[in-house]
């Protein structure tokens, strides 16, 4: 008997987590169970102890399972943006007569469009549309049934550097796991927090994580460009920790303390815990730390708008805990970059924060595709975006 839920693994760049969820109302989930782990992540496309991911994976799993009482089949298994980068290919099929588009003259285009994508060490794990063109330059969401002397599209693939899916391939196959599938966790995390209005014009997400950021160009059910780059709210921890002599998990605790909304007086200061002892630090100086630390990831955002959407106006939105769980965080960063940002979360009660909607992406990704698995390749893709 088949299954109702399904498994995914998501790569943050301080955490490993494994959740196992079902599909509920309104487009939400049934959480059954979650591990996680903390691990020493990811830095410039490199694990940074490689060695030790075997046991953060596997207790993961054990945690997940002995939550929900239920067993890891098939893995889903999001492969995170520095691991991953995007070509968008424009192709063109031509008739020799009027055609009504089915799923065969679409897979045919998919598959013209393939041929141009250079691997560079790296494998497909995704492909979908950014939008399809009929006769006259009709563009259209869904050709099938259409009728058309040709049928292009604008069609986005993400591929997963061989490396990473070599590593993570024979850890989990040594697990005994019967199935694995690799996704791309900016493309599912975009399809998630994003309604399909917002995506069609085009959308910016920006995910600001522990150690790394990525930056999102969505068009359609695809991204134009993706840029990730290794900085992101643990740094800020790790300069308080360095700069004002504290440990670094009270260092985590200041960073969640800093108010950078208000102007920090001389005489302010905010209590942390120094061998047991409650002790003041200045809170112009560690506002300025913070900021300090900010710049610099609103510098690297900045860099990468400016390649992805030059002057033009492309609505931004901001998700995960390295920027979102800084009070100010948010109005500091849309300062910087001179737009208003909105901030989004997953819509799942349980778990609404920003720094769940990557596995929370993976989830929805995931459910949709075994919803799914019964229709024809373009229905597939059809209902895999649809909220």
């Amino acid at each position: 008997m088949a299954t109702k839920y399904v498994s995914v693994l998501d790569f943050g760049s301080s955490k490993i987590s494994v959740m196992i969820g079902e599909s509920g109302i309104n487009n939400t989930f049934n959480i059954r169970g979650t591990g996680e782990v903390e691990y020493a992540g990811f830095l410039n496309g490199e694990f940074v102890e490689p060695e030790k991911l075997y046991d953060a994976i596997a207790d993961c799993i054990v945690k997940a399972e002995t939550n929900s009482g239920l067993k890891v089949e098939k893995l889903y298994i999001g492969v995170p943006a520095e691991f991953s980068f995007v070509q968008t290919k424009n192709s063109s099929v031509a008739f020799s007569k009027k055609t009504r588009i089915s799923d065969d003259e679409i897979t045919q285009l998919f598959d013209m469009a393939s041929r141009d994508v250079r691997f560079d060490g790296a494998t497909i794990i995704s492909r979908s549309p950014i939008y399809f063109l009929l006769d006259d330059n009709r563009k259209v969401i869904d050709p099938k049934g259409q009728v058309s002397t040709r049928l292009s599209g604008s069609i986005c693939f993400v591929l997963a550097e061989n490396k990473f899916i070599e590593a993570v391939d024979k850890i989990v196959k040594s697990m005994g796991l019967p199935e694995v599938e690799y996704v791309s966790s900016a493309l599912s995390e975009s399809l998630y927090l994003l309604e399909p209005e917002k995506r069609d014009s085009g959308a910016i997400l920006i995910d600001v994580g522990y150690l790394s950021t990525f930056v999102a160009y969505v068009k359609g059910d695809g991204l134009l460009n993706l840029t990730s780059f290794s900085l992101g709210g643990g740094h800020i921890s790790a300069d308080l920790c360095q700069i004002l002599k504290i440990s670094f998990k009270e260092a985590e605790n200041l960073k969640r303390k800093v108010v950078l909304s208000l102007a920090a007086q001389d005489d302010d200061f905010y209590e942390v815990n120094v061998g047991g002892n409650v002790t003041p630090v200045s809170a112009k100086l560690t506002n300025e730390i913070v900021s300090a630390r900010l710049d610099m990831i609103v510098e690297l955002i900045n860099r990468c708008l400016i390649k992805m959407k030059g002057n033009n106006f492309v609505p931004i939105y901001l998700t995960g805990g390295g920027i979102c769980l800084v009070k100010g965080g948010k109005d500091y960063l849309s300062k910087g970059i001179g737009e208003n940002i909105e901030v989004l979360s997953g819509n799942t009660l349980q778990l609404n924060r920003p720094n769940y909607s990557s596995v929370l992406g993976l989830l929805d990704i995931a459910l949709k595709e075994k919803k799914n698995e019964k229709f024809s390749f373009i229905d597939k893709i059809k209902n895999w975006f649809k909220k």
